[in-house]
């Protein structure tokens, strides 16, 4: 017996196709749609033919059934994951620039609070191999900054960091089994 299926139901579905491509993202992104279509199509039919809150029971949750995709692709054990990566690429220059800048201006503030009319040119060399040195300019209190740069080891600490943050040797491991698995089926 074909059940209709209302919009409620349909918005049922699409929360779980959602909620499988969220923790899907470690996967290529023409994997993920075709994913997301093949869920999609096949919990419509299910849901036509047993009803959808039987259909969406027999799946077993976004969770359980991403994790399967992505055994499928990926293989089982630890795999690369792009998300953090992109999470410690993306925040680590953030929270490095707010760290060089806080301690620069709390120079600039010292420099201030012992003569408030400074005039002269004051060098502060910032963090110890990781920031280059600021040269600060003072004319009768006011006061221009120039330097105080990520040295050559943030940069390098920072792509170290992101690689490791996201196990992205995995990835090349990853890429080239499944370029041997493609010459094989071809």
């Amino acid at each position: 017996m074909t059940q209709t299926i209302g919009w409620s139901d349909r918005l049922r579905i699409e929360r779980l196709v959602w909620l499988l491509d969220q923790q899907l993202y470690d996967l290529p992104r023409r994997s993920r749609i075709a994913t997301r279509r093949e869920v999609r199509a096949n919990l419509l039919e299910a849901a036509r033919d047993v009803g959808t809150t039987e259909a969406l029971r027999r799946v077993g949750g976004s969770r359980r059934l991403a994790h399967r995709y992505l055994v499928a692709e990926l293989g089982d054990g630890p795999r690369h994951s792009l998300i953090a990566a992109a999470y410690v690429g993306g925040l680590t220059p953030l929270a490095l620039n707010v760290l060089f800048d806080e301690t620069a201006a709390a120079y600039r503030r010292g420099v201030i609070a012992a003569d408030p009319h400074a005039t002269g040119t004051f060098t502060w060399h910032g963090i110890g191999y990781l920031q280059d040195a600021t040269t600060f300019t003072f004319v009768d209190g006011q006061v221009s900054q120039v330097g105080g740069g990520w040295a050559p080891l943030t940069f390098l600490l920072w792509v170290v960091g992101t690689v490791a943050a996201g196990r992205l040797w995995r990835l090349v491991r990853w890429r080239a089994g499944r370029r041997e698995a493609v010459a094989q089926a071809g």
